[in-house]
């Protein structure tokens, strides 16, 4: 019997897991139907997409309030439909804003439930634990500390690694990823990553753009490539525009479609958004800036919520195992600002992401070799850390799911 399993997922870090993960499950069952919302790595693998996935990608509060309503509605739609058809199993890949409800009414209507990616309880917003109990059968943790935590909560998880560490390569060689783009292989490379979004492309790409031309006055041999997420493509083009960057300005600014472990691996450094694309970047030794802004009100509420120093996933995979637990005495607030964390790469937030101060901060980096080579090092072990049986691991907890 073939079983058929549905998915959802809401952003291209999600649809990348994803597709990773429906390559295991199609080589345990050849003839599996995969179907709900996801992206263009999905549909490679046979997936059915009935939404595509830019109608969910939103982040923010204020900025998802003119979306709510037709979110919601394809969320009651995709809910009917589900427990009309009936999967055998339900598996939401992050996105929890969206899944957590319907994962819930799936469950409650006798559909199994499998949350892959457990949410940044403990980085931020740990209300959410109380709804990924009622929602999930079980949870697919990407970290190695998460499945104790959750165990906590009484939620059952199980950790399998993060697929991205199998996938990528753990000393990549920058001269021929620059001669596969086209770059010169004997200048040094900045990747600029302003984020999957088009809000994150409205707030960072002229901050990110603009800085990589003050990096440049300093540096004018600095080569500039940007992968692009391609629907995003007009919004990246007026941003370099507007920085004097326009792509193909004397060779100054490359901007390609997708390709951003390829740009990663060219790179002697990357300026990056805060998101899943920090971790590939370390996955493949690459030193980083950290920039994100959002806005205001948006801002305030994430930081009042905040738990953790950081907000980089190399800072916090990479910090000391106590200062990812808080003492009781201390108030999240206070822990979140204490002036001593340590941060293994910098990370520029809100005001202080100006385009001076990343170009510093980018400028200061590739002028500290030693820094570099730590920096490398500890993100080795970091790629050693998560580099498990994921698709393995997985299959397993499915099977264990399914078999119930």
């Amino acid at each position: 019997m073939n079983p058929f399993f549905a998915l959802v997922t809401a952003e291209a870090s999600g649809d990348l897991l994803a597709g990773h993960l429906l390559d295991a499950l199609k080589k345990r069952w050849p003839g599996l139907r995969a179907a709900g919302i996801g992206g263009a790595e999905m549909a490679a693998r046979g997936f059915e997409a009935w939404w595509p996935i830019d109608q969910l990608s939103v982040r923010g509060y204020l900025e998802v309030l003119p979306r709510l309503p037709a979110l919601l509605r394809i969320r009651r739609q995709l809910g009917g439909r589900l427990l009309a058809e009936r999967p055998d199993l339900f598996i939401g890949v992050d996105a929890p804003d969206f899944n957590f409800d319907l994962e819930t009414r799936l469950k409650a209507g006798g559909v199994k439930t499998l949350h892959f990616v457990s949410p940044s309880f403990w980085a931020w917003r740990p209300e959410k634990l109380a709804k990924l109990r009622r929602a999930a059968d079980h949870v697919l943790c990407l970290f190695p500390f998460e499945p104790e935590l959750l165990a906590e909560a009484d939620i059952a998880a199980t950790y399998v690694g993060h697929p991205l560490a199998r996938v990528l390569a753990f000393d990549p060689d920058a001269g021929a990823a620059r001669r596969a783009l086209g770059l010169d292989a004997s200048r040094p490379v900045l990747a600029l990553l302003p984020g999957s979004r088009a809000a994150e492309i409205r707030y960072l790409a002229p901050r990110f753009f603009a800085a990589a031309a003050l990096v440049r006055r300093h540096r004018p041999e600095m080569q500039l490539i940007a992968p692009v997420v391609p629907h995003l493509m007009p919004l990246v083009q007026a941003a370099a525009r507007g920085s004097g960057l326009e792509d193909g300005n004397g060779g100054a600014l490359r901007l390609i479609e997708g390709q951003s472990h390829a740009a990663l691996a060219a790179c002697d450094v990357t300026l990056i958004a805060s998101g899943t694309a920090t971790l590939e970047a370390a996955l493949l030794g690459r030193p980083m800036v950290i920039g994100y802004a959002m806005p205001a009100f948006s801002y305030w509420l994430m930081r009042a919520r905040r738990q953790l120093p950081w907000i980089g996933l190399p800072n916090i995979l990479c910090a000391p195992r106590e200062w990812r637990q808080r003492p009781r005495e201390l108030s999240p607030r206070a822990w979140a600002d204490r002036p001593d964390a340590p941060f293994i790469v910098p990370e520029l937030i809100q005001d202080a992401a100006t385009p001076e101060a990343l170009a510093r901060a980018v400028l200061d980096g590739l002028a500290a070799p030693e820094k570099i080579a730590r920096i490398k090092q500890r993100f080795s072990l970091l790629h050693q850390q998560l580099n498990c049986d994921t698709a393995g691991l997985a299959t397993h907890v499915i099977e264990t799911l399914l078999a119930r």
